[in-house]
Parts: structure tokens; C-alpha cells; sequence
């Protein structure tokens, strides 16, 4: 565990305004703290639902020491385990997805349901109760077509976020959507990194020339709160709103999760080289040109909801200098690849900008670990946001100082 005497000691020495301090993303010490005070007790995107298409449907995720496994299981409803077989410990699903009936340990053949249930282990003996060695369940709820695990005992409030996200997403049919395509990506980096360059547009014009085609970078087109500073970002809310689309900036009290509806560039429609639609228009959209619905959730998710298809990002930290993202590209179900939309023309935008900004996050990595690096003021105008993210990162340890949560399996 950190010195609880050096972590406060950072922490009062942190000026409002200025990036982190050194030790913040390079400390061993404060990554575990980080995985024990926020990533251990805060609900995680783990997943799109429509990963899991049909009951036996699995997919895996390492939560910090955590291998974690969410599964449709043949009632239809989705259920996240501890990936931990209860006899000698070995990882039940070794791979990122599939498909299986029952979860074997490649073990033992230790057999669960998907339910977690323990169903056979042979050669226990008479007295072996098998109702005592069900997989180790943990906290899973959906919201916007989105699954989310926690590790905590006793989870968070999850039902404001999801009456909120399930409002705000609904003209979106993510109950009828598939998925088209997913990448996985290792960003040299730490967590905080991959989540300060997400929550600013200040590099993109140098950085991202094909999301900036389509992508609005005005750092005005909202405001910080119910207020709207753009013109060109009320007129496209308030258009929104009136056709039965909510879009108004809407933040948690915590400040930990937001939605807000913003347009594209001029005409554009979605997330392309032309700026044309790269799908069809999903069901219940009243037209094509509705921008993008933001939908973020600190510490691990950003996600972007269009008119012809979705978006998910999943963050999860690896090490203090590396962590995984994820992306998942959603498409309505009925869409056909090379009938209705082509792969490449649906994914280049954001692959591209993935791997900018894998290089942009690499570079300031190494630029903080110099022992030169000392840290900077942000743009008020322009990295606001990023300053937001801080502030909630620095309360956040703040409050953990008294002592870490606990997982719900220890």
C-alpha cells in the first residue's frame, strides 16, 4: 500500500490548473492505489451488450489483478463472474470471446453453468457439497446497450446513470444492434493519459486530420453546464430536443458520468472520410444529421452515438505505463457488410485516430518520465475538460485516503 503521508503530501501540493505531478503516472504505489480507491469501487464498461448476441455468449476482461468473465447465460440475462475456477484457481475462458454451453475449467473440467452454478467435478467424495463452490459472482448492470461490472462489495448507485443514458440513447436501438468490428490496442501509457488526451480537442487540428473532417473541435459548442455558448451548439440541440431526441448537456452530481448531443462539421453525418453516412440509418432516427450523442463514464468509457451506428471505447489499465483500449464498432442488425456498408469505410476515421492518439499518449509518457518534467497550466479555454477530469481524480483519492474499498470476492 502507498504512504498515506506521501499521497497527502501530493495531493496538497497540487496546484488547481496544472497537470499532475510526476509520481501520478509513473508511481507503482499510486497505480495500485488507483486500481484500490477508484477501479475496485466504481462501476467498469466491460462490454457492448451486442457482444453477447445469444445465451452462452461470453466475453473476458483482466480488471487490474482481476480476470473477470461476462456471459448471456440461457435465461438471457447477462451475468459477470470472477474468471477463477473454484477448485485449483485456473482461468476458465482464456480467450478474449466465444461461444460455450457450459464454462469448463481446461483444468480439471471442473463444469459451472452460466450461471454460475458448479454443475460436475469428478471424484470429489461423498461429502464434496457442490452448491458451496459456485463461481464468485460480481456486480453487473446494463444501460444503454452497455454492460457495466463492479468489484465492490457494495456497488455504487447505478440507477441515475441508467435512467439518464437509457433516456438519452433510446431513438438509438442498441437492443437491435451487432457488431460490425472491434480493435485492441496497448497504449504505452498511463490510464490518466489515455483519458486527459480524450477529454480535449487541443491536439486534434495538429494531430487527427480525418476526424477533423467530420468532428466539431470548437471548444465553445458546449457549455460546462445546463448553459449552451455555441450558437451552432443550441441551434443543433434545440432542433434535437424539439424532433424527440434529448441532447442537452446533463452531468452527474459527482461529476463522474455526462451526456450531450453535438453536431458534425457543416453537412456531415457521421464519422467518414466524406462525411457521408458509412451505414443505414438505424430505425427510429428522425434524420440523419442528429451529430453525435457523447456518453462518458469515468474512469473507462467514452462512446459516441450516431445516426447509422455507435461507437464504444473501454479503458483498462495494464500497468502504470500501459494500458488496453478497446473499441467496438455497432451496426442495426439488419445491416449487411459489403451490401450495406463496407468495413474499411465505416472503421478507417477511427482507426486512424486511435492510432494517433496511441502515439500522442506514448510521447507524453516518455516526456514525463525525465526527471524534467515538471507539471504545466492547462488552457482554460481548451482544456477545460481535461482540468474536470483532474479535479474528479484528485477528489477522488482525497476521499480515499481514510483507507481502500474492498473487492466483494477477498
Amino acid at each position: 500500500m502507498i504512504d498515506q503521508g506521501h499521497l497527502l503530501s501530493l495531493l496538497r501540493a497540487q496546484k488547481s490548473g496544472m497537470s499532475l505531478a510526476r509520481p501520478f503516472y509513473t508511481s507503482p504505489d499510486i497505480y495500485q492505489h488507483d486500481l484500490d480507491s477508484i477501479w475496485y469501487r466504481d462501476w467498469i464498461f466491460a462490454a457492448a451488450a451486442a457482444e453477447l448476441p445469444k445465451p452462452g455468449a461470453y466475453v473476458t476482461l483482466q480488471l487490474g489483478a482481476c480476470p473477470l468473465v461476462v456471459v448471456r447465460g440461457a435465461d438471457g440475462a447477462i451475468r459477470a463472474f470472477h474468471n477463477v475456477c473454484r477448485h485449483r484457481g485456473q482461468r476458465l475462458c482464456p480467450k478474449p470471446s466465444g461461444t460455450t454451453t457450459k464454462l469448463v475449467c481446461p483444468y480439471h473440467q471442473w463444469t459451472y453453468d452460466t450461471d454460475g452454478k458448479l454443475l460436475w467435478a469428478r471424484d470429489m467424495g461423498a461429502d464434496f457439497d457442490a452448491a458451496k463452490h459456485g463461481l464468485k459472482q460480481v456486480h453487473c448492470a446494463q444501460t444503454a446497450g452497455m454492460v457495466f461490472v463492479c468489484l465492490a462489495a457494495e456497488a455504487p448507485d447505478f440507477a441515475p446513470m441508467q435512467a439518464a443514458a437509457d433516456r438519452y440513447t433510446a431513438r438509438h436501438r442498441l437492443d437491435e444492434m451487432k457488431v460490425a468490428h472491434q480493435s485492441r490496442i496497448i497504449e504505452n501509457g498511463n490510464w490518466k493519459l489515455v483519458l486527459e488526451n480524450n477529454r480535449e480537442c487541443y491536439h486534434c487540428a495538429g494531430a487527427h486530420p480525418a476526424l477533423c473532417r467530420t468532428f466539431n473541435d470548437d471548444p465553445n459548442l458546449v457549455g460546462s453546464d445546463d448553459s449552451l455558448s455555441s450558437p451552432a451548439g443550441a441551434e443543433h440541440v434545440n432542433r434535437c430536443e424539439a424532433a424527440g431526441l434529448p441532447s442537452r448537456f446533463l452531468i452527474s452530481d459527482d461529476q463522474d458520468w455526462r451526456l450531450v448531443r453535438i453536431p458534425f462539421v457543416g453537412a456531415a453525418v457521421s464519422y467518414t472520410m466524406d462525411g457521408k453516412a458509412a451505414a443505414p440509418m438505424i430505425p427510429g432516427m428522425p434524420f440523419a444529421n442528429a451529430g453525435s450523442l457523447l456518453f462518458f463514464h469515468y474512469p473507462n468509457t467514452w462512446n459516441h452515438f450516431l445516426s447509422d451506428h455507435v461507437l464504444t471505447f473501454r479503458v483498462l489499465p495494464v500497468s502504470p505505463t500501459e494500458t488496453e483500449v478497446t473499441t467496438t464498432w455497432l451496426v442495426h442488425k439488419d445491416a449487411a457488410e459489403g451490401r450495406d456498408y463496407d468495413l474499411t469505410r465505416l472503421t478507417e476515421v477511427w482507426l486512424s485516430t486511435n492510432d494517433e492518439d496511441r502515439r500522442v499518449v506514448e510521447e507524453n509518457q516518455k516526456g514525463i518520465n525525465s526527471p524534467a518534467y515538471e507539471p504545466g497550466p492547462y488552457s482554460m479555454q481548451q482544456e477545460s475538460g481535461v482540468v474536470q477530469f483532474i479535479d474528479w481524480y484528485l477528489r477522488r483519492l482525497a476521499q480515499s485516503v481514510a483507507g481502500p474499498g474492498r473487492i466483494a470476492a477477498e
